[in-house]
């Protein structure tokens, strides 16, 4: 079986490429992936592999049955929204919409798992089981395509009893793939904060009450969450990223400052705290200097866990499929992904995909207006997930 789909993974990667082309080329936002599920529900067609469109507004969900498809089913995770970010590669494929790109390597994701449904499909009558393949929108914007995928029931009729899901790494080579157990991405959650004083004349402070220097020391205060309440042990990082007065000039001190920032950790109950202990210190301090202030936070994506037993036997087929020297251990990551959703309800792997070429030239980071990836990796992609979706049937 392993050396049947390392062939089919060969023999179809040209098309697959065609297909991760295609999407970066016509790169849709976060939820206004109309084209792209389109396109993805008409590969599926034409396969002839039974799918439903429109899950969460351009989500595609597609089932694969072998002998027995009640027996065990398996999900397989592949997300299809891109970025507002302009592309500055000079490539065939560029970016025709102006000012979006995926620049997250969400068209790998999407291309990649229809190769991989197309090879489980021609070898539906060699397994047993049934496997979800899950096409969804709107992994970069709050609250996630999957929270919203999971509440429309895509885990029920049939319910997996395990999900995968990969992603680009632009630091791991083309050909690899890297694993992490346990806790593995941050949650993350956005922090919109409103300072309100009484503006007037920047020679005149003493006639005012100043939001920036109110800011200023909410920025420094705030650092006290993870600094002095934090356990040390748990991965914890608060960022204040933008920062906007409502007027204001040189000598002209505003009413309002407005703050925006994230703040991410390992652990669901100290988030819950922190949460909390950010709101009443933010508060206390605007009000011990004569202004007001309003904290809120916009609660975003879960901690991802990635199951034990589950990312051990991931590792060993990696290893089985791909080869020893092919697989590596990755620390921890304080980026965020919605696949958390997934791993909050079922046992899950999310598992790195290498992408680089150092020698090509291709090692620009994700999120970056100079990504791309190395095409060799979507054979690695393609052929690995069908391979762990197969051996998580049980053969």
């Amino acid at each position: 079986m392993k050396e049947q789909i390392q062939l089919l993974a060969r023999q179809y990667h040209a098309g697959v490429v065609a297909n991760r082309r295609h999407l970066h080329t016509h790169p849709e936002l976060s939820f206004q992936e109309v084209q792209t599920g389109k396109f993805v529900a008409g590969r599926l067609a034409e396969l002839g592999i039974e799918h439903k469109h429109g899950m969460a507004g351009n989500g595609v969900v597609a089932l694969i049955k072998g002998k027995k498809p009640k027996k065990r089913v398996v999900a397989l995770r592949g997300d299809m929204d891109a970025l507002p970010i302009p592309e500055a590669n000079k490539v065939p494929y560029k970016s025709q919409n102006e000012g979006v790109m995926h620049a997250c390597g969400h068209d790998v994701h999407t291309s990649s798992l229809l190769g991989t449904a197309r090879i489980l499909h021609e070898l539906r009558e060699q397994f047993e089981g049934t496997v979800k393949c899950i096409f969804q929108p709107g992994e970069e914007r709050l609250p996630g395509g999957a929270s919203m995928m999971i509440a429309e029931g895509v885990l029920e009729n049939p319910r997996p009893a395990s999900i995968f899901g990969q992603h680009v790494h632009p630091p791991l080579r083309a050909g690899m793939v890297g694993l992490k157990s346990g806790i593995y991405m941050a949650s993350a959650d956005e922090i919109y904060v409103t300072v309100k004083g009484r503006g007037g004349h920047g020679a005149m402070p003493h006639e005012c009450i100043d939001p920036i220097a109110i800011a200023a020391q909410l920025i420094v205060t705030l650092q006290q969450i993870v600094s002095r309440y934090a356990d040390p042990a748990v991965p914890s990082v608060l960022t204040f990223g933008k920062i906007n007065s409502i007027g204001g000039a040189t000598n002209v001190i505003p009413n309002e400052v407005k703050l925006e920032g994230t703040f991410r950790t390992m652990h669901e109950k100290w988030r819950a705290e922190a949460h909390k202990r950010m709101k009443k210190m933010a508060e206390s301090v605007a009000k011990s200097m004569g202004a007001a202030c309003e904290f809120n936070i916009l609660k975003g994506y879960p901690v991802l866990y990635n199951h034990d037993a589950l990312t051990a036997r991931t590792k060993q087929w990696a290893i089985e499929f791909l080869g020893n020297d092919k697989v590596v251990d990755l620390p921890l990551r304080m980026t965020a992904e919605d696949f958390a959703y997934f791993s909050q309800v079922l046992p899950a792997c999310f598992y790195r995909l290498g992408t680089g070429n150092p020698e090509r030239g291709i090692t620009s980071p994700i999120h970056t207006d100079t990504f791309d990836v190395d095409e060799s990796a979507l054979e690695t992609g393609v052929g690995l997930m069908a391979w762990l979706a197969i051996k998580e049937l049980g053969m």
